[in-house]
């Protein structure tokens, strides 16, 4: 979504990957934007309940992933990191399809995309890691965005809506801070919180009413290519990707995302919105970009 590559693996990303390979790389990153980008159209097409629909799609996921485990023969690694990583990876998801049911998607998505903003001001925080001007300067230009999501929100009472993918994307930067250290695992993390989500909420789905062949294949799409598929993709592709190509691919996340809802649900957004996600995601991007190409000058000095 709104990380730098690397960040959102959690992986390193191999440093004597074969050149012929980072093409492969590339496009398996790129297709796993695209696959996370459908979020928004399926949670719209879904006539459930948010809590539900979200129980349904991360029980899915989990058993996905945890096939992808098996067969790569990863084993979970238990720990204070990766069961906060875990929690962060409850409030992402289930926040993130509340959202999508009271707000556009648009919002939702470029909203949550604001998460690297909160990871700054929680190493500062926390860790009290002093911000650089890059990092002063994205926080006021995203908050700019935020503002004008909000004022339009309130226009179209959609406020409650906003708020929430606000703090999903809280809680997504507690994912990327928690990500980090010796006893840090990102697919465990993920594969432990999907499986939690999904068996606290999934029992939800006995509220509903219709189990419609559409409605199931876009309840198993949820979680087979925007959960499950999603993240095995981005977690192969990211190991062979530089980090600058893969931060700027990640950027077409928010803007695929209602893309797909506005061709096939015919929801759109305003223009005082359109602004906002303009300044979010560019800010975003660039950030990300200029931070990902400073570390591999880093590195190649070190080399």
């Amino acid at each position: 979504m709104s990380e730098t590559a690397m960040e959102r693996a959690g992986e390193p990303r191999g440093a004597g990957a074969r050149p012929g390979a980072n093409r492969t790389a590339v496009l398996l990153v790129f297709l796993a934007s695209v696959c996370f980008s459908t979020g928004g159209l399926f949670i719209k097409l879904i006539p459930w309940n948010a809590l539900a629909l979200n129980g349904a799609r991360n029980l899915i996921g989990a058993a996905v992933i945890g096939v992808y485990l098996l067969i790569r023969r990863h084993r979970i690694v238990l720990s204070r990191q990766v069961f906060i990583g875990a929690a962060s990876m409850i409030g992402v998801t289930t926040l993130f399809a509340v959202s999508n049911k009271l707000t556009t998607a648009a919002n939702a998505i470029v909203l949550q995309f604001t998460a690297p903003v909160f990871v700054i001001l929680g190493m500062a925080a926390i860790y009290h890691v002093k911000p650089k001007r890059l990092d002063i300067i994205t926080c006021a230009a995203v908050l700019t965005g935020v503002v004008l999501f909000f004022v339009d929100g309130i226009r179209a009472g959609n406020w409650l809506g906003n708020l929430t993918a606000v703090l999903s994307g809280v809680c997504y930067a507690g994912v990327f801070m928690m990500n980090t250290g010796e006893r840090a695992d990102a697919l465990s993390s993920s594969f432990l919180g999907q499986l939690a989500a999904g068996v606290i909420l999934t029992p939800l789905c006995a509220g509903e009413t219709d189990f419609s062949a559409p409605t199931m294949a876009a309840v198993l799409a949820l979680g087979v290519i925007q959960v499950g598929g999603a993240y095995i993709l981005f977690s192969e592709g990211i190991k062979k990707t530089p980090a600058v190509t893969a931060s700027l691919i990640t950027g077409l996340e928010p803007i695929m995302n209602p893309l797909w809802v506005a061709l096939f649900y015919g929801e759109r957004i305003s223009a005082l919105a359109a602004v906002g996600a303009v300044i979010v995601v560019g800010a975003i991007v660039i950030y990300n970009a200029l931070n990902a190409r400073d570390a591999a000058d880093g590195s190649g000095r070190k080399g």
